[in-house]
């Protein structure tokens, strides 16, 4: 049996990025006490990874609690909101900005449209950290959606509008529904004026949405798909949708002890992929157990 990971798996730029910036913090710390705000990634074994390394994983209530300490404070790739800044300078903490530059151009376009008065309708998790984020550039006076039927719903068609998505979103569901407001907003507007009153923006991550036609294609070569990533990453379940809908046969793990050799029984091939938060050196450990598993 052949076991081959997805060479286009692995972390995406953003990722390896806020991952070199935690760890030279760390090099770099001396005698500071490093924090990050949040989890760095949503992938418990990278996490438990820079832990051993010395970064603390905090909530935004255990904040105040550094107030007066040596302490460093990480922004992960997600951002944050402008009052976490706030709150920061007025403890005295200082941050290290590792927010992914895709995510703070989204936010920056956010704040723009919204101070020139536009109504902002998000594609998103309403509790996704990037979301809040994303709310807070814009006192909260924003529009969540995940769905058609929620854009009917709550959109007010009668408003300047800007349209655009949380990075790690299915795009397929973002042109569904970026279609319907443009129906709706020309049922109302003239077509000269129908492009001024809606402003659609594709924020959409490529390292996401670029991987979907060889994600489908590694998915039909393998005879047995291996997913690998965190239960909570938003992107490792629109990409495993990607691959269980090209190949019945893909099992999503998050750790290797969920591996089941009853997977592998009739299997010649065996891919392993994963998602943009998704290390390569763990899904190697998924390889050497694959292939253990077999030769039993």
């Amino acid at each position: 049996m052949k076991v081959t990971i997805d060479e286009h798996s692995g972390f995406c730029w953003g990722v390896v990025r806020t991952v070199e910036i935690a760890e030279q913090t760390l090099e770099e710390a001396k005698d500071k006490e490093i924090y990050i705000l949040g989890q760095i990634i949503h992938n418990p074994k990278e996490v438990q990874r820079l832990e051993q390394k010395g970064l603390k994983t905090i909530s935004h209530n255990e904040l105040q609690t550094l107030k007066g300490k040596n302490a460093k404070v990480l922004i992960r790739a997600h951002g944050e909101p402008p009052s976490t800044y706030r709150l920061a300078n007025e403890l005295g903490i200082e941050l290290v900005d590792a927010t992914c530059p895709l995510v703070t151009a989204l936010q920056n376009r956010v704040r723009k449209f919204y101070l020139e008065g536009y109504q902002i309708v998000i594609f998103g998790k309403q509790q996704h950290p990037e979301v809040i984020g994303l709310r807070g550039v814009c006192n909260d006076e924003c529009i969540v959606i995940q769905s058609e039927q929620e854009a009917l719903e709550k959109v007010d068609f009668s408003k300047k509008t800007l349209f655009l998505s949380q990075t790690t979103m299915d795009k397929h569901l973002f042109h569904k529904i970026r279609q319907l407001l443009e129906a709706k907003v020309k049922e109302l507007h003239s077509y000269d004026n129908y492009r001024e009153q809606l402003v659609v923006k594709d924020t959409l991550c490529r390292a996401v949405t670029g991987r979907e036609e060889h994600l489908r294609k590694f998915a039909q070569e393998n005879d047995v798909v291996i997913f690998v990533a965190g239960k909570n990453s938003s992107n490792g379940k629109s990409l495993f949708k990607i691959c269980s809908e090209t190949n019945p046969n893909t099992y999503f793990i998050e750790e290797i002890e969920e591996l089941d050799s009853n997977w592998f029984a009739n299997a010649q091939t065996v891919g392993i992929t994963g998602a943009t938060s998704t290390p390569r050196w763990y899904m190697e450990q998924v390889k050497e157990t694959i292939e253990k598993l077999c030769h039993q």
